[in-house]
C-alpha cells in the first residue's frame, strides 16, 4: 500500500504498493517559502509549492481515543478562499504513508509540506473549489504520530474512531465525514465503517484488505511477505523526519527509535499462523463488518496479485447500508491511473465524478444529477455490466469431485519454481511474465502437472459466469499441504487458471477454505477443470511434508450467474487483464471425461 514506484528495499520488503503523485513539480523545484504549518498559520501554495493550488495547509495534533497516550498528527488542507472558521464537509484518510519526507521513504524533497499521496484526488476532484476540508492522519508510530505501529489492530482502530471524532468536532467542519483511501488507507475506512461512528457518513475504499490475516496467511500457510511485510513497516515507521519539520513533529517521529519494542513486536505479533487467534480476531475486517450501514464505495480486481479479493462477500455481505463498487479484472491501482500508453487501468471512466456525487450525495444532501450502477462489474471477457449487488447468482450447487492421491512434495520441479520465486515482489503477482519464453513454459507446466489430480467439468452447453466466492470441502488421508486451482479449458486444450488457494492439513479428515472471489465467465464448449494437489506456487512458503495425501469426498461449492441477465455499462477492458492471461495460460493434454455439470438453472 505504498505510493512511490521507486526500486526502494521496503517496497520490495512488502509494504502494499501503489504509484506516486508529484506535488507542484520535482522536490527541487520548490522556492524559498515558509517551512511549516505547525504554528497553525496557514501556508498556500503561493508560499509553498508543495501545498495543492487553492489550498491552505496547517498542522493539527490530537490524542487517540484508547487513553493510550498516543499522540496523532494530521495535515489539514482547507480551501484557501474560506474564513477560518467557514463550516465545511471533511474527506479524511488514515495510515501509514503521510509523512512529510515520504511514503515509503524519503522522496528527495527540499523543504517540508503535507503528503503527495492523494494530489491527484484533491486536484482532480477538485476539493477545494468545491468547499471540501482534506485532513490526512498519521497512523500510531508514523510520520509526526506517537506510539507503537499496530498493523489494523485495536491501536489503529482507536486511531481511526479519534480521527473521525477530531474531524468532526473542528469549528470548521459540518460534523459530516467521509474517508478515502487505497490499500492501507483504504483498510482504515474499512475500519471506520465497523466502528459504526454516526459522524462518518461514507467511506470509498478502493483495493483494500477485508481480513488482515489473508495478507500474510493463507489458512495456515504463510505468503512470502509474512516477514517482509512487518519489516517494510518498521522502515515507514523510523523514517527520519525532514530537517525543517517542527520540533513537536521531529520528537514524534522518533518515537520508534527510542521504544524498540515496537519494532520487534510487529515482527513477533505477525507470525502466528493460527487465524482463531485472539490477534487475528481483532484484525478480521469482515467479521466486524456486521450490522454496519456507512454507504460504502469499493473497487476490487479479481486477478489482484496484491490485496487479493478475499473476504470480499463477507465483507459486503454483513454489511447493511448503501454500497457502491467498482469490481474487475486489475493489479493494485487506483480508479483513475492509467497505464504507459494512458488507458485507464481500471478500464471504466469518469473516477472523480462518481466519487464526488457519492460524497455531496451522503456528506452535503445533494441529490445526484446522473444515476451512476451501484456495481459496475468487468467479467474475464472484458465485459462491463451493471448491477444492484454483487455478487448476483442464478443458481448454486456443489459439485462431486473425483477422489485421487497426490505427493505433497512442493511440484517436483524445483528449478522452474525456484526461478519464478527468486522474481516475486509485493507489486506483482509471482512474476512469471517477467521469465523468457522457455522459463514461461516450463514454469507454466510444471505448475500445471505438478503432483496433482484432476476432476473436469462436462462443457458448457451455453455460455455462463461462475461469480462470488467458490468454496471447497475435502477429506485428507493424512496431514500435509493442499492447493486446489480452477482453470477455464477450451476445446483445444487451451487453459488459464483464474483461481486458487491453499490450506494446512493438520492432521487426516475433513478441511473447507474458500478460493478467492472471481467474475469468470466460460464461453460454450468450455470445461472447468478442478486441479487438487501439493503447493506447485511461489505464492507461498510451504514446507512439504513428503506424504503421499489421498482425497475423497471433495465438493466443490459453486454459484452461477446467466450472463443472458447482463444489463451493459460503460467500461473498456482493463489493460491487466491480457498480462495475466500470458502468464497464466497453458495447453492441458489428456483432459478426461467430464464428471459434473458447468450449468446454469439446471440447463445443462
Amino acid at each position: 500500500m505504498n505510493f512511490r514506484k521507486k526500486a526502494s528495499a521496503v517496497a520490495a520488503a512488502g509494504a502494499l504498493a501503489t504509484t506516486t503523485f508529484a506535488a507542484g513539480g520535482s522536490p527541487a523545484a520548490a522556492q524559498a517559502a515558509p517551512a511549516s504549518a505547525a504554528s497553525d498559520t496557514p501556508i498556500t501554495h503561493e508560499e509553498n509549492p508543495r501545498v495543492p493550488e487553492g489550498a491552505a495547509w496547517t498542522e493539527a495534533y490530537f490524542p487517540s481515543s484508547d487513553g493510550s497516550g498516543v499522540v496523532l498528527h494530521a495535515d489539514v488542507l482547507r480551501p484557501a478562499n474560506l474564513p477560518a472558521d467557514a463550516k465545511t464537509p471533511v474527506i479524511l484518510s488514515v495510515g501509514p504513508y503521510f509523512a512529510h519526507a515520504g511514503q515509503t521513504g524519503p522522496e528527495g524533497w527540499d523543504r517540508v509540506g503535507p503528503s503527495a499521496r492523494f494530489q491527484d484526488f484533491v486536484n482532480g476532484a477538485h476539493l477545494m473549489a468545491r468547499g471540501y476540508t482534506y485532513v490526512m492522519v498519521d497512523l500510531r508510530g508514523f510520520g509526526g504520530s506517537t506510539g507503537c505501529l499496530d498493523w489494523v489492530g485495536p491501536g489503529e482502530q482507536a486511531d481511526v474512531r479519534a480521527a473521525i471524532t477530531w474531524a468532526a468536532g473542528r469549528p470548521w467542519s459540518t460534523g459530516k465525514v467521509g474517508m478515502y483511501g487505497k490499500s492501507y488507507d483504504a483498510v482504515t475506512g474499512l475500519v471506520g465503517n465497523d466502528l459504526k461512528l454516526r459522524s462518518l457518513k461514507a467511506v470509498v475504499a478502493q483495493e483494500p484488505v477485508w481480513n488482515m490475516y489473508n495478507y500474510l496467511f493463507s489458512n495456515k500457510v504463510p505468503r512470502p511477505n509474512v516477514t517482509g511485510t512487518p519489516l517494510a513497516y518498521n522502515s515507514i515507521a523510523t523514517m527520519p523526519p525532514m530537517a525543517d519539520d517542527s520540533d513537536r513533529y521531529k520528537a514524534n517521529a522518533e518515537y520508534e527509535k527510542t521504544h524498540p519494542q515496537c519494532l520487534s513486536d510487529n515482527i513477533t505479533n505477525n507470525d502466528n499462523p493460527n487465524p482463531n487467534s485472539a490477534y487475528w480476531r481483532a484484525r478480521d475486517l469482515a467479521a466486524h463488518a456486521a450490522g454496519t450501514s456507512t454507504p460504502l464505495f469499493v473497487t476490487q480486481g479479481f486477478i489482484e496479485p496484491n490485496t487479493k479479493p478475499e473476504d470480499v462477500k463477507e465483507y459486503l455481505g454483513r454489511h447493511q447500508g448503501r454500497e457502491r463498487g467498482w469490481l474487475g479484472q486489475w493489479e493494485h491501482v487506483r480508479g483513475n491511473d492509467t497505464d504507459a500508453s494512458g488507458r485507464l487501468s481500471q478500464g471504466r471512466a469518469g473516477w472523480f465524478d462518481e466519487v464526488m456525487r457519492f460524497y455531496d450525495q451522503y456528506l452535503r444532501g445533494t441529490a445526484p444529477s446522473v444515476t451512476d450502477p451501484a456495481y459496475a462489474i468487468e467479467d474475464s471477457l472484458g465485459h462491463w455490466r451493471a448491477q444492484r449487488t454483487w455478487p448476483v447468482t442464478t443458481t448454486s450447487y456443489e459439485a462431486r469431485l473425483s477422489s485421487g492421491r497426490y505427493v505433497d512434495d512442493g511440484g517436483g520441479s524445483a528449478a522452474a519454481a525456484s526461478a519464478n520465486r527468486g522474481r516475486w515482489d509485493m507489486e506483482r503477482a509471482p512474476r512469471i511474465e517477467s521469465l523468457s519464453p522457455a522459463e514461461k513454459n516450463a514454469a507454466r507446466r510444471s505448475d500445471a502437472a505438478a503432483s496433482s489430480f484432476w476432476t473436469w467439468s462436462t462443457p458448457a452447453s451455453r455460455t455462463l459466469r461462475l461469480t462470488g466466492t467458490p468454496r471447497i470441502t475435502l477429506k485428507a488421508g493424512t496431514s500435509g499441504n493442499v492447493m486446489v486451482r480452477l482453470w477455464d479449458v477450451a476445446p483445444d486444450g487451451t487453459a488459464t487458471m483464474f483461481d486458487e488457494n491453499v490450506a494446512l492439513l493438520e492432521r487426516s479428515g475433513r478441511i473447507s477454505f474458500d478460493l478467492k472471489s472471481t467474475d469468470w465467465t466460460f464461453e460454450r464448449g468450455h470445461r472447468l477443470g478442478v486441479q487438487i494437489g501439493t503447493i506447485g506456487s511461489t505464492g507461498w512458503v510451504d514446507v512439504p511434508s513428503g506424504h503421499t495425501i489421498a482425497v475423497s469426498g471433495a465438493r466443490l461449492g459453486l454459484n452461477v450467474l446467466d450472463p443472458r441477465l447482463d444489463v451493459p455499462t460503460q467500461g473498456d477492458r482493463s489493460p491487466y487483464l491480457d498480462q495475466y492471461l500470458a502468464a497464466n495460460t497453458t495447453t492441458l493434454t489428456d483432459v478426461g471425461t467430464g464428471t459434473f455439470p458447468l450449468r446454469v438453472s439446471g440447463v445443462l
